[in-house]
């Protein structure tokens, strides 16, 4: 492995570590569902993707979530943990391959509302047919028992398509935008001082 490439490896557990320390400062969105959190772990995944490519990219999630499993173990039974890994790749991955063939402010944009659309299409189809299912059958629950949870915290959620509509496309939009435009703001500004230490 050559110098470049152990410095690029480096910056990826690097960016990790810092998505990982992110996952720290979050917060409750308990008007949507007792299940939605917000924190900016996406962020370094982006703008170290964007520098690093899509393995980068992979790379940092990985590094993000093999730190979450060592300090803070699992509360889900790694239906979490699972769910963090597929909305991070079907967030970051699209934007990067697009962005890596639009090299312009204009190309980076589009790429950031393309995850932003496949990553929100890709949360309610794992959460509706894989994460949540699991969890319900890993702690013996029901669909009604979590539906009647988030109905308590947002009454507008009766059902699964409610839950859908009211809970897991606008939290998801509303995170995946919000990162997106932080990443348009602050990307230029740091990825110059961070591509010269993996030159």
């Amino acid at each position: 492995m050559n110098r470049s490439n152990v410095r690029r490896l480096t910056m990826a557990a690097l960016m990790g570590a810092v998505a990982f320390i992110l996952m720290y400062f979050n917060f409750g969105v308990p008007f949507l569902s007792p299940f939605a959190e917000f924190d900016a772990s996406a962020l370094p995944e982006m703008i170290g993707g964007f520098m690093l490519g899509p393995v980068g990219a992979i790379q940092i999630i990985a590094v993000k979530i093999l730190l979450i499993l060592v300090f803070k173990g699992t509360s889900s039974m790694f239906t979490g943990e699972v769910q963090n890994f597929l909305l991070s790749v079907a967030y970051v991955l699209p934007a990067i391959l697009y962005y890596r063939r639009h090299k312009t402010r204009r190309g980076a944009a589009i790429g950031l509302a393309i995850g932003t659309v496949i990553s929100v299409v890709v949360a309610i189809f794992t959460n509706l047919y894989l994460i949540f299912p699991a969890y319900i059958y890993l702690y013996g629950m029901s669909w009604e028992s979590i539906i009647q949870m988030c109905s308590a915290a947002n009454p507008w959620i009766t059902d699964i398509p409610t839950f859908a509509a009211f809970s897991v496309v606008p939290f998801n939009l509303v995170s995946r935008i919000a990162t997106s435009l932080i990443t348009m703001l602050v990307y230029k500004k740091i990825s110059v001082p961070l591509k010269k230490l993996i030159q």
